[in-house]
């Protein structure tokens, strides 16, 4: 009965109870145990949403596999902000610097399809367009056309 269980958990604060809790219940393994092995591996992201993977054994055993938090979240931890706007093509939450921007863009970089810096911090400009986030003072959903131009070539290729 060796199983798999996925669950977005917050980084550092996760518990017994739902999300985890009425999955692993029913498990052989020790949910306390995981639970505590969790907030160790994710102590890092303090707070923000993280995807956990548990994959355990008949015996009780288990492995944890913590993958990286959401661009979102990412996003909003670097330009501290709790939630993005309900208006966001005119309703701006916070401002990104290119420098913020690269930051995010090679955090997240392994579960990005862009295959340099420079694409991946327009991925990112993306999510930033999403949640009404202006980067360098700008609207981010110029943030391509920018970059594309060669206007952060400085920051986004060194």
């Amino acid at each position: 009965m060796a199983g798999t269980i996925e669950a977005l958990v917050p980084g550092g604060q996760a518990n017994p109870g739902p999300p985890l809790g009425p999955e692993l219940g029913p498990t052989p393994v020790d949910v306390q145990e995981v639970v505590s092995r969790i907030n160790e591996e994710t102590a890092a992201f303090d707070g923000m949403e993280v995807p956990v993977t548990v994959e355990y054994e008949d015996d009780g055993s288990f492995t944890i596999d913590v993958g990286v938090p959401p661009t979102a979240e990412l996003i909003k931890d670097e330009a501290g902000f709790e939630t993005g706007s309900g208006e966001p093509q005119t309703d701006f939450v916070a401002d990104m610097s290119v420098e913020q921007v690269k930051k995010v863009a090679e955090q997240k970089s392994s579960d990005l399809l862009a295959y340099d810096t420079k694409n991946a911090a327009k991925e990112v400009g993306g999510t930033c367009a999403s949640l009404g986030v202006t980067i360098e003072g700008e609207d981010a959903r110029t943030f391509d056309d920018r970059v594309d131009a060669g206007e952060y070539d400085d920051v986004l290729e060194a």
